[in-house]
């Protein structure tokens, strides 16, 4: 399946990652600097937060789009049902 997003729905997820990517960054240089544990591990897990939310904002409109398909063989799809639980419960 393609996932086909709209301009704003990819901004979203792009801005998401970027910010996931810059806190990434900032927690290696915590780490590099021998900073308080207690700093990193709130840092790192801000950046799992973010990942998280970028990866159901994707996974939602790979949703939705299953939903809204004229194509029967996509929206009654039990094989596509399970590789979007799939993809889904990897997040969990």
């Amino acid at each position: 399946m393609e996932l086909d997003m709209s301009a704003e729905e990819l901004k979203s997820a792009l801005n998401r990652l970027r910010r996931a990517q810059g806190q990434l960054a900032g927690v290696i240089k915590m780490i590099e600097e021998g900073r308080d544990c207690e700093d990193v591990i709130t840092q790192l897990a801000a950046v799992s937060r973010a990942l998280d939310r970028a990866g159901f904002s994707i996974i939602a409109t790979g949703l939705q789009q299953c939903m809204t398909s004229e194509d029967p063989q996509v929206r009654d799809s039990t094989q596509m049902r399970a590789r979007l639980e799939k993809l889904f419960l990897s997040l969990a």
